[in-house]
């Protein structure tokens, strides 16, 4: 567990309730997942995960929710917002030579989250100076991610003013570098990891000055950090940590994601060829998804089992199975996820794939008893959700399918389309009086949320 931390004290939340936060990081994701820079991918997204979560148990952070996403940017930059959550950048992703140095970064942000860093800024200003809820929403996310999209989105003066205050101090950088590489030190990770990635962007920083990568923008790096950071990792043992398979087959996603189908499937076989990675099994896997654009499903499938010859993973298994759903053998795409869902049952996007195989096999029913049962244990799921109305509307269960979007446009912070969604289930006439009860109590509380929201503008 990361030590030494500051108190902070009550001032952290003397401005900026737990509800308020909550409210604050609503208004972002909403805006966020409905970009078209939000990669809604299952198996980034359960990657990114995965290894916060390794890191954010051994810090003050783990008794609260941490979720971390992806943005589809080529841009170097990962950025902490309220209500826990992390925002990484595809670029950062690829731009880390090692599974540590990703880590470190992470680690740095889950430090800015258990430090309370954004509510203590915003704790120095006086109560009346805080802007509604909605400005401070964009400011924050301007400060946080890109700061020239974000500056151009705000509309006020007042938010404009606050972002030029959101940017991290020197303190809270070096109190987030100090943690952060506790942080990673107690989850097994290299701490040369920090040390090397930031060392690696200084050096980039100096060639391009005027071009310097976005996370120092938002993220202001020094001599002096640099030297903090060097010299700490110095007086620690060497721990010499290997990276993960599912690290090399993310960035193997990605390189096969870029492009066009046909750049992509020539850039993987590049690296089998001239041996250009470090793990060969993962740019297979990138071949046979770059294959799979290209609807090469038989050439996809026989890369993908020489992936697998090199060791069993969650992520080979449901490609495996996706392939076969792609190829309409439903049968053996279930067989296949079953078989996978029994060792691997944390693998959310093994979940989803057998949500969704389970509907294209014309096995709705199934479905809704699989996804009702999911959705049950991970209520914030909005994928869970979406699934569970495709299941229901196969079965023409219109209220309870609207019913199920709307849970999804909830859980990912548009209380307004979720309203909607229940006023047209509710106009189906197929719910019996429970389920009509239970859809008017869910529609009472969002209305109820929003009005309480409003009375704050």
């Amino acid at each position: 567990m990361a030590s030494d931390l500051p108190d902070l004290g009550e001032s952290s939340r003397q401005y900026l309730s737990d509800r308020q936060e909550r409210d604050i990081a609503r208004s972002i994701m909403r805006d966020i997942y409905a970009s078209p820079l939000y990669l809604a991918d299952p198996e980034i997204e359960a990657y990114l995960n995965n290894l916060g979560g390794q890191l954010a148990a051994e810090s003050t952070a783990s008794g609260r929710t941490l979720t971390f996403f992806a943005i589809r940017e080529t841009s170097i930059n990962a950025f902490a917002l309220p209500g826990g959550y992390i925002g990484v950048h595809t670029g950062l992703i690829q731009a880390a030579e090692s599974e540590s140095e990703l880590a470190g970064v992470l680690a740095h942000e889950i430090a800015h989250i258990s430090q309370e860093h954004l509510s203590r800024m915003i704790a120095q200003h006086e109560q009346g100076y805080l802007p509604t809820l909605a400005a401070l929403a964009v400011a924050v996310l301007a400060a946080r991610s890109n700061a020239q999209v974000g500056s151009a989105a705000i509309a006020t003066s007042q938010a404009l003013s606050l972002q030029n205050q959101l940017n991290f101090t020197r303190e809270h950088e070096r109190e987030a570098d100090r943690i952060g590489l506790d942080i990673l030190t107690e989850a097994d990770f290299d701490p040369r990891g920090m040390s090397s990635f930031f060392n690696r962007l200084q050096r980039t920083n100096r060639l391009y000055d005027n071009n310097a990568p976005e996370y120092l923008r938002t993220h202001p790096l020094n001599s002096q950090r640099i030297a903090d950071i060097d010299g700490r990792v110095e007086r620690m043992p060497y721990k010499q940590v290997r990276d993960s398979r599912e690290f090399h087959f993310v960035r193997a996603r990605l390189t096969a994601m870029d492009g066009t189908a046909d750049e992509a499937v020539n850039r993987l076989r590049d690296q089998i060829r001239n041996k250009k990675t470090p793990l060969e099994a993962a740019s297979r896997y990138g071949l046979a998804l770059a294959l799979a654009r290209q609807n090469k499903y038989a050439e996809a499938e026989k890369e993908l089992a020489l992936a697998i010859k090199s060791g069993d993973s969650p992520m080979l298994l449901n490609l495996r199975a996706e392939l076969k759903t792609r190829m309409g053998d439903f049968g053996q795409a279930l067989k296949i996820y079953q078989s996978a869902i029994a060792p691997y049952p944390h693998h959310l996007p093994l979940v989803y794939g057998y949500a969704g195989a389970l509907i294209q096999a014309g096995q709705a029913q199934q479905a809704v008893d699989f996804a009702a049962a999911q959705s049950g244990k991970r209520p914030d799921d909005a994928r869970l959700w979406r699934l569970l109305a495709q299941a229901h509307a196969a079965l023409g269960h219109g209220l309870a399918s609207h019913c199920a979007e709307a849970e999804a446009f909830a859980a990912q912070g548009n209380l307004g389309a979720a309203i909607e969604q229940v006023n047209q289930g509710l106009k189906a006439g197929d719910g019996n009086f429970y389920e009509l009860s239970a859809a008017e109590a869910r529609r009472r509380e969002w209305q109820e949320t929003l009005a309480a929201e409003n009375t704050k503008k």
